[in-house]
C-alpha cells in the first residue's frame, strides 16, 4: 500500500504569516528609518530658520538703534537750538582825550555784540563787530563754562588767545540771557562803566583738542596763545607795549576791556 503524504492547510498559513510578519517589520523598520531622517532634517531646518531669524532681528535692532543715535547727533549740532541775543551799551571813557578836557560832557562810548548763549552746553558765544567809535578790535568771544576756559580770536589779527574763565567779571550763560532780556524791553540803562584786564601772550598753545569742541571749532589751525596777567610776570619786556590792541564786550553788567600784549 502505498501512503501518500499531504501538507495541511495549518502549516501553509503559518509559513505566509511569517513572511507576511517579517515582510510588515521590514517595511516598518524602513519607515522608522526614513521617519527618524525626516525628523531630523525638518528639526536641522527649523533650527537653521530659527537662527537666521535672530540673525536678521538682531541686525534690524543694530540699524535702527544707529538711525536714532544718528538722528540725536544730526539734531544736536545741526539744528538751531539757540537764541542770538543782540544789545548795546555805553560806557565813559575817562582815558579818551575828548572826555579829558575840561567842562565838557560826558561823551559814552558804544559797545555792540551778538552773543549765541547755549544753556544746555553752558557756554556762550559772543560776536563783537568793527566798532563805530573806539579803537578796539572785532573778535569772537567764548566763554566755556564747563571747560573753565575763554577764548578771544582777534578777527583783525587772526590770532586766538586763551586763559582761564574768570568767573568774577563773566555771568553764567543763565544771567546773561536775563540781562539780554532787560536791554531789549528798556528796564535796564545802558550807561555803564568799564573794567580793565592787562593781559600778555606767553606762549604759543600748539595743540586745542582738549579744549572743547567749541574753542576747538574757533583756534583750530590758527595760531594760538595763552595768556596770563601782566601784574603775575616778572621781567616782562616793555617795549612789547608797543604791540598791544583791545577787544571791548560786555559779560556782565559792565563793559570788559581786554588789553593783549604781545613780544
Amino acid at each position: 500500500m502505498v501512503k501518500i503524504a499531504f501538507n495541511t492547510p495549518t502549516a501553509v498559513q503559518k509559513e505566509e504569516a511569517r513572511q507576511d510578519v517579517e515582510a510588515l517589520v521590514s517595511r516598518t523598520v524602513r519607515a522608522q528609518i526614513l521617519t527618524g531622517k525626516e525628523l531630523r532634517v525638518t528639526t536641522q531646518e527649523k533650527e537653521s530658520s530659527s537662527g537666521r531669524c535672530m540673525l536678521t532681528l538682531l541686525g534690524l535692532s543694530f540699524i535702527l538703534a544707529g538711525l536714532i543715535v544718528g538722528g540725536a547727533c544730526i539734531y544736536k549740532y545741526f539744528m538751531p537750538k539757540s537764541t542770538i541775543y543782540r544789545g548795546e551799551m555805553c560806557f565813559f571813557d575817562s582815558e579818551d582825550p575828548i572826555n579829558s578836557l575840561q567842562g565838557g560832557e560826558p561823551y559814552f562810548l558804544p559797545v555792540t555784540e551778538e552773543a549765541d548763549i547755549r544753556e544746555d552746553d553752558n557756554i556762550a558765544i559772543i560776536d563783537v563787530p568793527v566798532p563805530s567809535f573806539s579803537d578796539s578790535d572785532p573778535a569772537a568771544i567764548i566763554h566755556d563754562f564747563e571747560k573753565g576756559m575763554t577764548a578771544y580770536l582777534d578777527l583783525l589779527l587772526g590770532n586766538c588767545y586763551l586763559m582761564p574763565l574768570n568767573t568774577s567779571i563773566v555771568m553764567p550763560p543763565k544771567n546773561l540771557v536775563e540781562l539780554f532780556g532787560k536791554l531789549a524791553s528798556g528796564k535796564y540803562l545802558p550807561h555803564t562803566y568799564v573794567v580793565r584786564e592787562d593781559l600778555v601772550a606767553v606762549e604759543e598753545i600748539r595743540d586745542v583738542s582738549n579744549l572743547g569742541i567749541f574753542i576747538y571749532q574757533l583756534c583750530n589751525n590758527r595760531k594760538s596763545f595763552r595768556l596770563r596777567r601782566r601784574d603775575l610776570l616778572l621781567g616782562f619786556n616793555k617795549r612789547a607795549i608797543d604791540k598791544c590792541w583791545k577787544i571791548r564786550h560786555f559779560p556782565n553788567e559792565f563793559i570788559v576791556e581786554t588789553k593783549i600784549c604781545q613780544e
